[in-house]
């Protein structure tokens, strides 16, 4: 064992993976960044070893970022669009909502007028309320305008898209200002007029998926996942190159190890998943789910030191994390509940195991992802390596012929969804696909 620990903690394959990334530029869906990302992430993957490294394309609605602008009667104040807004503009009243809980939308009076939400949640408050819902409940609240602030100081406006799967392009102008421009909004002109104006290139374009695989040609499968798109204000270096660097470098390690896999192993670098998991939607309409044994996908790692595995209430994930971390006196936390926001979803809503892997963070959201400052130099190669040691024991131990893992039944996950008040937001945001 110490052998292939000294060689993964060693590696440079996935960090430099990481920098050839971020040196790209714009990777945001559908654009030329995000075709050579995935080219890059393509080769890198059949270097490693891994077989029958290919792309696989797909339409999706383009969107491409113009001018924007929040105008008041007195100035002039900095933001970006978020991505998928419509191209249009809109001149009302401004609402500071605060925190933008679902009971403060009830509470306010918006049809006709503009509102503003903060990008975080109050300390007391149970769950996570995604932009995306915010934005639809601002939507239903007949809203002209949505202003998304940012709650992390440093004068970054935060990005992120809205719109729905049936229908991509949002419904109102949406715009993401800073922590400190929001501030100042709120202070001066809560209740006065203001304008929000979003430009954008809206037309059909094409993304891809990178899959390559190890071990032997099994029917069952571990699927190892990531996304390789980002926004385009940044380098995506936590957002998420770090989570396709992770792919690349588990890819190189369980390449050394393939006499141990004992089911095949598939990996696979989504696109467009920062404009709706389209890329994991098309991948999972046409994928046989019960030949899915589990799904590591990497989101959110690297950012902290220590992983963090939410397990959607699959008790034998949990147990194999557990396991690992024990067997390496390497601490893995794990989160029972579901978590529907990254490339695991389009699979795990209908019952197939899968980890969302993450790390570790008293923050609440993304921190530096979403903002200018998304930068290579907020992540340190040791936790990348240390926590590749990790992943490469828990996807051999996945792979093994006796891990059975049960797939749960669609039922189930809806049941979880509304006990666990997530329900409420996806049906608001077009995301609840049951029939209840």
């Amino acid at each position: 064992m110490t052998t292939w620990i000294s060689d993964v903690f060693t590696s440079d394959v996935g960090w430099t993976h990481l920098e050839h990334l971020v040196d790209i530029g714009n990777r945001m869906a559908g654009s030329d960044g995000e075709r050579e990302a995935a080219e890059l992430t393509r080769d890198a993957l059949a270097e490693a070893g891994a077989r029958n490294a290919r792309l696989e394309s797909y339409d999706i609605q383009g969107w491409a970022r113009g001018d924007s602008a929040v105008v008041t009667a007195n100035e002039e104040l900095e933001c970006i669009a978020l991505p998928r807004s419509p191209s249009d503009e809109a001149t009302a009243e401004l609402v500071d909502l605060g925190y933008g809980l679902p009971e403060d939308f009830e509470e306010a009076a918006l049809e006709g007028k503009i509102a503003m939400v903060r990008s975080d949640i109050p300390e007391y408050y149970e769950r996570y309320i995604h932009r995306r819902e915010k934005y639809y409940h601002a939507v239903d609240q007949g809203a002209v305008g949505f202003v998304y602030r940012n709650h992390v100081e440093g004068c970054l406006p935060p990005t992120g898209s809205v719109g729905t799967e049936d229908d991509p392009i949002g419904d109102i102008p949406a715009v993401g200002v800073s922590s400190e421009v929001g501030a100042r909004l709120g202070r001066r002109y809560d209740g006065e007029e203001i304008s929000v104006s979003v430009e954008a290139d809206i037309s059909e374009a094409t993304s891809q998926n990178v899959h390559a695989e190890l071990g032997p040609e099994t029917d069952e499968r571990v699927l190892v996942t990531s996304h390789v798109d980002a926004h385009d204000i940044a380098e995506g270096a936590l957002d998420n190159g770090a989570g396709t660097a992770m792919v690349v470098e588990l890819a190189n390690a369980l390449a050394a190890r393939e006499d141990e896999l004992e089911t095949r192993v598939e990996f696979v670098a989504y696109g467009a998943e920062e404009v709706g998991l389209v890329g994991s939607g098309y991948h999972a309409e046409q994928a046989d789910h019960d030949s899915i044994k589990a799904i590591v996908n990497n989101d959110g790692v690297v950012r902290g030191r220590t992983l963090s595995l939410t397990t959607h209430g699959f008790p034998e994930l949990e147990a194999a994390a557990e396991e690992v971390a024990e067997r390496h006196g390497h601490p893995i936390e794990t989160v029972p509940q579901l978590g529907p926001h990254s490339d695991h979803w389009p699979f795990v809503q209908w019952g197939v195991p899968g980890y969302h892997v993450m790390s570790t963070s008293d923050e609440v959201g993304r921190g530096w992802g979403h903002t200018f400052a998304d930068t290579l130099e907020k992540i340190e190669k040791r936790t990348l390596r240390e926590q590749a040691i990790l992943l490469t024991d828990l996807t051999v131990d996945l792979a093994r012929e006796e891990q059975t893992i049960e797939h749960r039944e669609p039922e189930e996950i809806a049941a979880d969804l509304e006990a666990q008040d997530l329900a409420e937001g996806m049906k608001i945001t077009g995301d609840w696909l049951y029939k209840n």
